[in-house]
C-alpha cells in the first residue's frame, strides 16, 4: 500500500503537523506499530518561504514496510504523525554505508561543494571574523578613511615635488628621457612594451619636426608623440626576481591586456575592501585618552639635544594620537638612522606607563633588544617607579620564568625584547603600547601577531628604509605616517666609495680610521669567511685588537663582544648583517662591506647607517667580487645606493626598493601575480583611483525574509530517506534559522549534514539550493527572483558601478555575457526555457558567481 501526504504551510508556522485522518492510514491502529513511537511532535517549518502565498508540499511517500512514527489525538480528533530519530546513514543504492569513490567524487564536484570551498577559502582569508558595522557608522568611517587618504596623498605629493625640486602633480607615469632602451613600458591602452628610443620625425600634413617614443610590441611597432606617451606610459616592473614580462603585448589585439587589466582590478578592489574593513574595525575599537600632564614635558625637557622640525612634527603627531583620540594608534614613524625616532618612542612609552600601562617594545634581533634596552634604562633611570626588562636568548631558563611572572603581574613596565615577546606564554597584565622597531625584519607569522595587537592596542612602528607595503599603506591613508626627514644640525653625509675589491685599499681604509682613534665594521654577508677575513686583518694589524660576531655565537659570547666594541675596546668588529639595525657606536666611522651583490638594497642603506653617527665624517665602502658577474638587478640596485648618498634619502630608497625588487601583497609575504598583470606603477595608479571611488562600491544587502524566489518546484524527500534522517523537520528547521544567519553557518551546516548523513537525494539538494539561493541573493542586494519564459528576473538595489564590478569578476562568460541592469532590475536571456529544476540551478551558479565578488566590494 502506497499513500501520498500534502503539507499546507502557512509561513513562519509555530508549529508543523501533518495531519491523517485515521481511515487513510488504517495499519496505524495496530498496538505492535503504535507501541515504536514516544516523541513529542516537532515545532518546526518544512520548507523556507519562496512566496507569501500558502503552498502545498508533498512531503514523502508512505509504504507499508514499518517506519519510525508516531501518532496521538489532538483537540481536533486527527492523528498526527511524528517521526522517530534513528541513527542510520542514508545509501539507497548500497549496503554499505560508506560512499562509494565514485559517490565522493560527485559530492567533491558538485555546485554545493564548489560553493562551499569557495566561501572556506574567503573567510580562512580573515585574521578575523569582523563584527557588522551599520550603514551609519559605515559612512562616517569611510568618510575619516577619505579625509585621512587625502592627508597621505598630499604627503606623497609633497615628497616627490620635493624629490624632483619642482612642482607640478603627483603622478606614477614615467616620463620618457628617463627610459633607456631596452626598459619595459606599459602603455595604459595597449599594454607591455619594450621602449626602443625617442627619435625625431615630420609627421604627415606638417613641416614641424615632432619627436616620438618608439616601442616595440609582439606583433610591431609603435611610434607616438612624446606629449602623448607622457600621459600613457608607465614603467613596468614585477613583484619578483625576474623583470622580464613572460610575453609582450599585441597592437592589434588588446583584449589579452583588457583581461589582465580586469583581473588587476578586481585584485585591487580586493586589497581595499581588506584594508577597508581592518581599519573600520579599528576605528571600532575605543579606549579613553591619555591624560595631558605636567611630567610629560618634564620628561621632554630630559632631551639633550635641539630637535628637527620633522621631529618635534613627530613628537605633536603621536602626543594627539595617544592623548586627544579614543581609538588605538597605528602610526609608523620613518626615518633615517639616526635621526631621532628613538627619541619619539620613548616619549609615547612615558606617556603609556605614567598610566600604570605596560610597554612592550619589539626588536628583530638581541643586539638591537638590548640596545633599546640600555638606552630606556638609561632614560627612565630618574622614575624608580618605573621598572625595565629584557627578554632574551642571552637569559637562563630561571631568569626568563621570572620576567615571565613579572610580566604576567603587573611587576614590569616596559618588557623589551625579540619575536620571543609574541609567544604564548607572555601574558600581558595591562598591555597599552607595542613599539616596533624595523617591523619589515620580522617573519611572516610574528607579523600577522604583530597586526593582531593593533585592533586592541596602540602601536608605534619606527623604520628607517620602511618596505614599500608598509609605506604606502602610510600614504593611503590607512595608517598614520611621520616622515623624519631633516637630518640633526651636527651629522654629515657618508662618503660612499663602489668598487671591486682590493686588499690594499681595505688596509688604507682601516688604517686612516684607525689613525684618527676610531673603529671599523667589517661586514661579509655569510659566516663562512669571517676566519679568513679574521686572519687577514690579524696579520695587516697585529697590535689591533679584533673579533667576530655572528647570531650563531653563543649568547654570552655575543654580548661580551659587542659591549667590548661599545666600549672601544675592540677596534674591528667582523661580522654579519646582525648590526644591521639600530646599533649606536659613536666612535665607529668606517665599515666595509664585502660582496655587496649578496644585500638587499634596505640591507646596505641600515649597514651604512651604522657609521656617521657623530659629527666625524664617515667612510663606507662596499666591495663586489667581479663586476662582470654582477647581474642587472644587483648593479642597479648599487646603482641606487650610489645615488642616495645624501642624508635622509631611506624614504627614497624605499621607493627605489620597490621598482627593483617589487613588493608582496599588502598582507602577506607571498608575491602577487596581479601586480606583474599590469606593472608596479599603473598598479598603485589603479589602487589610488580605486581608493578615490571607495563608497562607489558598496553593497547594500537586504534581510533574508525580504527575499522572495518565485519558482514553483517542489521537494520530494523519499520516504527511506526520511526513515534515515534524525528528526527531519528539526533539520529543515536548522537549515533555514542559519540560512537566515549568514552564508558561513549555511555552509558550516550543510558541511556537517553531510558529514553526518552522506550525500543527499535530489529532493533535498533542491531545497538546500533555495536556501543558498535566497541567502545569497540577500547578500547582494536581491529582493526577489522570478522568471518569465525564457528570461530571468532579479530585483535589486545594486547600482550600475558594483553590478559592472560583479560581471567582471564572473568567471563564467555564459553567465556574465546574459546578464544586464536594466533599472532596478538584473535581466538574464536564457537561450530557451528551462525545467524548474535546471533553471534553479541556472539561478544557484549564476548567484553563486555574483557572490563571489562580494569580498570585492564595501558590504555595510
Amino acid at each position: 500500500m502506497r499513500k501520498r501526504i500534502n503539507v499546507t504551510l502557512n509561513y513562519p508556522p509555530k508549529h508543523l503537523h501533518i495531519h491523517i485522518p485515521s481511515s487513510s492510514v488504517p495499519f496505524l491502529h495496530t498496538p505492535s506499530m503504535a507501541s515504536l513511537f514516544s516523541t513529542p511532535h516537532i515545532s518546526t517549518p518544512l520548507t523556507p518561504k519562496f512566496t507569501s502565498s500558502p503552498k502545498t508540499w508533498t512531503l514523502f511517500f508512505i509504504h507499508t514496510n514499518p517506519f519510525h512514527f508516531k501518532t496521538y489525538q489532538t483537540q481536533n480528533k486527527n492523528k498526527v504523525l511524528t517521526l522517530l530519530p534513528t541513527n542510520a546513514i542514508y545509501a539507497p543504492s548500497s549496503s554499505s554505508s560508506s560512499p562509494t569513490k565514485t559517490e565522493k567524487m560527485e559530492l567533491d564536484n558538485d555546485p554545493i561543494s564548489v560553493l562551499n570551498e569557495r566561501i572556506r577559502r574567503e573567510f580562512n582569508k580573515r585574521e578575523v571574523l569582523r563584527p557588522v558595522i551599520d550603514s551609519g557608522e559605515a559612512d562616517k568611517y569611510i568618510q575619516m578613511v577619505r579625509a585621512q587618504q587625502q592627508r597621505g596623498l598630499q604627503k606623497l605629493k609633497g615628497h616627490k615635488e620635493g624629490k624632483n625640486g619642482g612642482g607640478g602633480s603627483f603622478s606614477y607615469k614615467v616620463d620618457p628621457y628617463t627610459l633607456v632602451s631596452g626598459d619595459y613600458v606599459v602603455h595604459k591602452k595597449v599594454g607591455i612594451g619594450r621602449f626602443v628610443g625617442i627619435k625625431i620625425d615630420v609627421p604627415k600634413n606638417s613641416s614641424e619636426p615632432t619627436e616620438y617614443v618608439f616601442i616595440e610590441y609582439a606583433d610591431g611597432m609603435a611610434k607616438l608623440p612624446v606629449t602623448q606617451a607622457s600621459k600613457m606610459l608607465y614603467r613596468y616592473s614585477l613583484p619578483n626576481e625576474n623583470k622580464r614580462p613572460k610575453t609582450l603585448s599585441k597592437l592589434n589585439d588588446t583584449s589579452a591586456w583588457e583581461k589582465r587589466k580586469i583581473k588587476g582590478k578586481v585584485a585591487i578592489q580586493r586589497m581595499v575592501v581588506d584594508l577597508m574593513e581592518l581599519y573600520l574595525h579599528r576605528l571600532k575599537q575605543k579606549r579613553s585618552p591619555y591624560p595631558k600632564i605636567p611630567a610629560m614635558a618634564e620628561f621632554a625637557a630630559q632631551f639633550p639635544y635641539e630637535p628637527t622640525p620633522d621631529q618635534k612634527q613627530a613628537f605633536i603627531d603621536v602626543e594627539r594620537d595617544l592623548t586627544e583620540r579614543e581609538t588605538p594608534m597605528d602610526r609608523l614613524i620613518c626615518g633615517d638612522v639616526g635621526f631621532g625616532k628613538t627619541e619619539v618612542a620613548l616619549r609615547a612609552i612615558h606617556c603609556v606607563v605614567s598610566t600604570k600601562k605596560q610597554v612592550m617594545v619589539l626588536a628583530p634581533t638581541i643586539v638591537l633588544a638590548k640596545q633599546h634596552y640600555d638606552v630606556i634604562s638609561d632614560r627612565f633611570s630618574a622614575y624608580p617607579d618605573v621598572k625595565v626588562g629584557l627578554l632574551s636568548r642571552f637569559q637562563t631558563r630561571a631568569e626568563k620564568e621570572g620576567h615571565l611572572d613579572m610580566i604576567k603581574s603587573g611587576g614590569l613596565d616596559i618588557i623589551v625584547g625579540t619575536h620571543a615577546l609574541l609567544g604564548n606564554r607572555v601574558v600581558y597584565n595591562n598591555l597599552g603600547l607595542l613599539v616596533v622597531d624595523e617591523e619589515q625584519r620580522f617573519g611572516v607569522n610574528q607579523k600577522e601577531k604583530i597586526a593582531s595587537f593593533k585592533t586592541s592596542v596602540d602601536v608605534l612602528t619606527l623604520s628607517a628604509t620602511p618596505i614599500p607595503r608598509t609605506l604606502y599603506l602610510a600614504l593611503t591613508g590607512f595608517r598614520d605616517a611621520s616622515l623624519i626627514t631633516t637630518p640633526p644640525p651636527e651629522r654629515v653625509p657618508i662618503k660612499t666609495q663602489l668598487s671591486s675589491f682590493s686588499k690594499d685599499q681595505v688596509i688604507s681604509a682601516i688604517k686612516f680610521e684607525l689613525d684618527r682613534g676610531g673603529q671599523v665594521f667589517y661586514v661579509l654577508p655569510r659566516i663562512k669567511g669571517l676566519g679568513e677575513i679574521m686572519e687577514f686583518l690579524k696579520e695587516s694589524f697585529p697590535d689591533v685588537e679584533v673579533a667576530i660576531a655572528h647570531g650563531k655565537q653563543y649568547s654570552r659570547q655575543l654580548e661580551e663582544t659587542m659591549e667590548k666594541f661599545a666600549l672601544g675596546e675592540i677596534k674591528i668588529l667582523i661580522c654579519t648583517n646582525i648590526v644591521e639595525s639600530g646599533l649606536d657606536i659613536q666612535n665607529a666611522n668606517t665599515i666595509i662591506i664585502q660582496d655587496v651583490q649578496q644585500f638587499g638594497l634596505a640591507q646596505l642603506y641600515q649597514l651604512r647607517g651604522r657609521v656617521g653617527r657623530a659629527d666625524k665624517e664617515a667612510f663606507a665602502y662596499l666591495f663586489y667580487s667581479d663586476r662582470s658577474l654582477l647581474s642587472d638587478q644587483a648593479l642597479e640596485r648599487l646603482a641606487a645606493l650610489e645615488e642616495c648618498r645624501d642624508l635622509g634619502q631611506g624614504f627614497r630608497l624605499a621607493e627605489r626598493d620597490m621598482g627593483i625588487r617589487g613588493f608582496g601583497t599588502i598582507f602577506g609575504e607571498q608575491q602577487t601575480g596581479d601586480v606583474g598583470n599590469v606593472g608596479i606603477d599603473l598598479f598603485f595608479e589603479m589602487l589610488f583611483e580605486s581608493l578615490s571611488k571607495v563608497e562607489d562600491h558598496r553593497v547594500v544587502s537586504v534581510p533574508y525574509h525580504s527575499v522572495q524566489v518565485d519558482i514553483n518546484i517542489n521537494a520530494h524527500l523519499p520516504s527511506d530517506y526520511i526513515n534515515y534522517l534524525e528528526n527531519p523537520m528539526e533539520i529543515i528547521n536548522e537549515a533555514e534559522r542559519v540560512a537566515e544567519k549568514d552564508i558561513w553557518s549555511l555552509m558550516q551546516f550543510t558541511e556537517s549534514f553531510r558529514r553526518q548523513y552522506g550525500k543527499e537525494p535530489r529532493s533535498m539538494e533542491i531545497l538546500l539550493k533555495k536556501l543558498y539561493v535566497r541567502r545569497m541573493a540577500a547578500d547582494i542586494g536581491v529582493t526577489r527572483i522570478y522568471s518569465s519564459g525564457k528570461i530571468v528576473f532579479m530585483k535589486t538595489n545594486i547600482n550600475k558601478k558594483v553590478f559592472k564590478m560583479m560581471t567582471e569578476s564572473m568567471a563564467s562568460d555564459i553567465h556574465r555575457n546574459s546578464l544586464v541592469l536594466e533599472g532596478d532590475q538584473i535581466k538574464a536571456e536564457l537561450l530557451l526555457e528551462l525545467p524548474k529544476e535546471q533553471l534553479l540551478n541556472w539561478i544557484f551558479q549564476c548567484l553563486a558567481e555574483l557572490h563571489a565578488s562580494l569580498p570585492a566590494l564595501i558590504k555595510y
